[in-house]
């Protein structure tokens, strides 16, 4: 029997230990008979699974086009091929050719979807949260700012069913240190941007108006500021916005200041603050044995590390100047009760957060409107 290795939940020493010809399947969609693919694939040991691609292509929740799908998913394969894998396929739904220069397994699913969106939706703000599969470290699985930002955007619309509906977390997002450890995968700075603005086109299309771009990893920020200003001149009739992380506006910072142990520094990632959010959220898969606490980054006045990154000066150096093993922070110091904390504190952002996305495009309406310039 063919043993299923989920890419997310390793960290990425176990990736760097991995077999570089074990097969390696990225799937499109959910609904798939593993042992079928298994198969497949002449009933190979081990096969590893990456983090579902939830949609993108037609017949799923949404449908974008084609090159921009092929865009993002062919950069992300190619992070696997930097690692040495050799041993990669994709699987897809039938009736797809997306022609990704690897092998496509096809497999007939069925994918009831229609019913996700009703006319009663078009009214809220939809939250679009992007979370990533890169290394945290020793000690966190490669899944954890998806983990995290999913579970912030569900407790956002448990908490505020009538004013928000979100997408399916996208697990794939942008890091331009990837090659400094294995496992960490990069779907591209400008196919992220082609892809995150052609979710905004489609929705835009089925009638929304309001959009929160929420992102669980650092470096997918710059990029989603990108895809803000565009979506504001292509649809001037719509509200769409996006922050920096979370637990960044006074309430939030108050929360992270009242019960931090680490000084300035311990917080940057795979830190004390990420790592007490996983034990909360996945503490199966928190080695807290192999934390290694890293806090030497190289600081100056203007430019210096911690969660809400300080100074002002912007830059990108590798990674490896200040860290060995892919943390910046005291990751030691995670505890669950101040995950729980944090995480509420994180939801209670992200719902006043909302309130605001629709008090601006409330309050904006009329003006468009009074000028002429508002066409449904």
């Amino acid at each position: 029997m063919t043993q299923l290795i989920y890419y997310a939940e390793l960290t990425w020493l176990e990736v760097a230990d991995l077999p570089r010809d074990c097969p390696m399947v990225l799937p499109l969609g959910d609904g798939y008979a593993w042992n079928k693919v298994s198969e497949a694939l002449s009933n190979p040991t081990k096969m590893v699974i990456f983090p579902t691609f939830p949609y993108g292509w037609r017949g799923s929740l949404l449908y974008l086009p084609e090159n921009v799908l092929t865009g993002i998913l062919l950069n992300l394969l190619q992070s696997v091929r930097d690692d040495g894998f050799t041993q990669i396929f994709v699987l897809t739904p039938s009736g797809l050719d997306l022609k990704l220069g690897c092998t496509q397994i096809v497999q007939r699913i069925n994918q009831p979807l229609s019913d996700y969106f009703s006319l009663n939706d078009l009214e809220k703000v939809v939250l679009i949260p992007i979370g990533h599969t890169e290394q945290h470290g020793y000690h966190l699985p490669l899944s954890t700012d998806t983990e995290i930002i999913n579970a912030i955007a569900q407790g956002v619309i448990i908490n505020l069913p009538e004013k928000s509906i979100s997408l399916p977390v996208m697990p794939y997002g942008v890091s331009t240190h990837r090659d400094s450890f294995a496992g960490t995968l990069n779907a591209g700075g400008r196919a992220f941007e082609d892809f995150t603005l052609s979710i905004l086109d489609a929705l835009v299309q089925k009638g929304f108006t309001r959009f929160y771009l929420m992102s669980g990893h650092g470096g997918n920020c710059s990029f989603l500021v990108n895809v803000v200003k565009y979506a504001g001149e292509r649809y001037p009739n719509i509200f769409c916005a996006t922050s920096y992380l979370y637990l960044n506006t006074p309430e939030g910072i108050k929360a992270l200041e009242t019960h931090r142990q680490s000084a300035i520094g311990g917080m940057g990632h795979a830190c004390e603050l990420e790592t007490s959010l996983m034990l909360c959220l996945r503490p199966e898969l928190v080695h807290m044995e192999k934390v290694v606490d890293e806090t030497e980054f190289i600081s100056t006045p203007s430019y210096y590390m911690d969660w809400i990154e300080g100074g002002s000066l912007v830059a990108n150096p590798p990674w490896t100047d200040d860290t060995q093993t892919g943390a910046y922070g005291a990751g030691s110091l995670g505890t669950r009760e101040k995950g729980q904390i944090w995480l509420e504190s994180a939801i209670r952002e992200k719902i006043n957060q909302v309130h605001e996305i629709e008090e601006q495009y409330q309050r904006r309406l009329p003006r468009k409107i009074r000028a002429g310039k508002y066409h449904k």
